[in-house]
């Protein structure tokens, strides 16, 4: 079983930045790949970025290359979603997952609670 927390979400304007921060306990965080997600009212839920166990591995959403950062820290069991250039269509709650798997769709075994993001023009 792995537990995650969401923190950082907040609102910030268009332009602005925001690093959000996702906290593992539980078994062995090194061994799972985590992935960011978000979801706005009213549309699916859609990965945002991805990274794999050692980090080695990135992937990022279309609408948020060159915008948005991935990382972990496995000694912390962290990992962060620095999101820079914010525009009002990034607002969504975001979510943190792990998976054993590097997988890039929504099959993800483990998911937090989520963190809102709100970005006002």
């Amino acid at each position: 079983q792995v537990q995650l927390v969401e923190s950082g979400g907040g609102l910030v304007q268009a332009g602005g930045s925001l690093r959000l921060s996702c906290a593992a306990s539980g078994r062995t965080f090194s061994n799972y790949a985590m992935g960011w997600f978000r979801q706005a009212p009213g549309k699916d839920r859609d990965l945002v970025a991805a990274i794999s166990q050692s980090g080695a591995s990135t992937y990022y959403a279309d609408s948020v290359k060159g915008r948005f950062t991935i990382s972990r820290d496995n000694a912390r069991k962290m990992v962060y979603l620095q999101m820079n250039s914010l525009k009002p269509e990034d607002t969504a709650v975001y979510l943190c997952a792990a998976d054993r798997l590097f997988v890039l769709d929504s099959t993800y075994d483990y998911w937090g609670q989520g963190t809102q993001v709100t970005v006002s023009s």
